[in-house]
């Protein structure tokens, strides 16, 4: 079709293939090209730890049908890109082919930190985050492994563990902080997490780090020694300490990297018709007072391949990211969070709510300010709704009116205990009576049509 533009997208990750998507839906004539070295197809990252595990073939963490892409005139090509000739508007593959462009999408996603560690690329030494990871995984760990180490308290750590504890080879976890994850969760969070993993037999060293790793006559790892000088035996190393930008192959040309690629609130970078969202994006500006420059989460990128596609089709808009919502899975412990709620606050300006059930696997917190407005809730082992707490930290409820309504916020009533129940009675304890008869009633009339 002549003058077609040529909407070209590195990376099929969530941010680039939504951006596809949405600007398909929008324009029928563009001609749309999603790479990745990767995969040829999208597919669910977070289910890679279920395909290790065998609850799951490659095929099924694919969301869409092949034919989708074909049906939807998505193109798709499985190369490695070497470098991009911004001026011509010229990609060039590792393979020796070229592909032209009118505007690029950079959404290459992030790849595993390292940090230096001696032995870091010995065999048997990896991260856990694409798919050629995962398929490494699987032969670092098909002969006997008498004993794994991971390094760095972080989600995919927390993964790469159950991963392994399921095929049975026992894992000793070093974390450099005095708490699992506790740059994000307060004190008593990290415990119930630390406490639920040790219950698992894993070994979490706390306020441990990693010196260096050590090598048999092969070249495979044998052993790590830690900061403390002690030894451990081992024949697998995760590295699991975060992620970074994937953008080394990017650097040393016109285009502008910190960390990450530096874009504006629209997404835009220095280069004219150049992109980049996702993981691999970090705005020049946080987005938000509670957000960091670089936003490394699935419904993040989802909404960065959105409000992009809307740019694109001549809808010019910024990037407005709302409400704070993340989730996760501790082993068998289910986690949400809603807001802000850092790992530490300072007292005098806010004031805390923490519940936790006897069996110590449940728990539920929400941070207010002083005039009681809700700023952020954390729970732990039950489900609450997303759309209940993106409402009431919106329009700035109160926590009483929260805890009030917490009933509409179960998840699945019929799988999950009524904990609403127990937590209204300890609020009420804590904060005073605001469950009377009459503010109940007056909450019910005030919420109960919206809540």
């Amino acid at each position: 079709m002549p003058n077609q533009r040529h909407v070209v997208i590195i990376g099929n990750g969530i941010s680039g293939v939504t951006c596809a998507r949405h600007l398909r839906k929008a324009d029928e004539q563009v001609k749309i090209t999603l790479i990745s070295g990767e995969s040829k197809y999208f597919f669910s990252r977070t289910a890679l730890m279920y395909i290790y595990m065998g609850h799951m073939k490659f095929d099924h963490t694919k969301p869409y049908e092949d034919w989708f892409w074909e049906k939807n005139r998505l193109e798709l090509k499985q190369a490695w890109v070497k470098s991009i000739d911004y001026q011509t508007k010229k990609l060039l593959f590792e393979d020796g082919e070229s592909m032209s462009y009118d505007q690029l999408i950079l959404a290459v996603g992030s790849k595993p930190n390292k940090f230096g560690w001696p032995g870091q690329d010995l065999k048997g030494v990896q991260g856990l985050y694409s798919k050629q990871d995962l398929e490494l995984m699987e032969e670092n760990t098909s002969k006997e492994v008498k004993r794994a180490v991971i390094v760095g308290g972080g989600l995919i750590g927390i993964e790469m563990a159950e991963m392994l504890a399921y095929k049975k080879i026992p894992v000793t976890f070093l974390v450099r902080e005095d708490g699992f994850w506790r740059n994000i969760l307060p004190k008593e969070e990290s415990e119930l997490v630390s406490r639920h993993m040790r219950e698992h037999h894993i070994d979490l060293r706390l306020q441990t780090e990693l010196s260096e790793i050590l090598p048999d006559q092969s070249g495979r790892v044998r052993a790590i020694r830690t900061n403390s000088g002690e030894e451990i035996p081992c024949e697998f190393v995760g590295l699991t300490a975060g992620v970074t930008p994937n953008v080394d192959f990017l650097k040393g040309g016109d285009l502008e990297i910190n960390r990450g690629i530096r874009i504006n609130r629209f997404f835009e970078t220095n280069l004219p018709d150049v992109y980049a969202i996702g993981d691999c994006a970090e705005f020049d500006q946080a987005p938000a007072s509670d957000r960091r420059p670089i936003e490394q989460v699935w419904y993040t990128g989802r909404m960065h391949g959105e409000t992009l596609a809307l740019t694109l089709t001549g809808n010019r808009t910024a990037y407005r990211p709302g409400v704070w919502f993340n989730s996760a899975k501790f082993l068998d412990i289910e986690y949400q969070t809603y807001g802000n709620v850092p790992a530490k606050w300072d007292e005098a300006e806010i004031q805390s709510f923490y519940w936790e059930h006897p069996s110590g696997k449940v728990a539920f917190r929400m941070l207010m300010d002083f005039e009681g407005k809700i700023l952020g809730v954390n729970n732990f082992g039950f489900r609450l709704r997303h759309e209940f707490f993106d409402r009431a930290i919106a329009q700035g409820w109160k926590g009483e009116q929260v805890v009030a309504k917490l009933q509409k916020a179960d998840f699945d009533p019929e799988f999950f205990a009524p904990h609403y129940q127990t937590i209204q009675k300890k609020f009420k304890e804590e904060f005073g009576g605001i469950f009377t008869p009459a503010k109940t009633s007056f909450i019910h009339k005030l919420f109960g049509a919206r809540a």
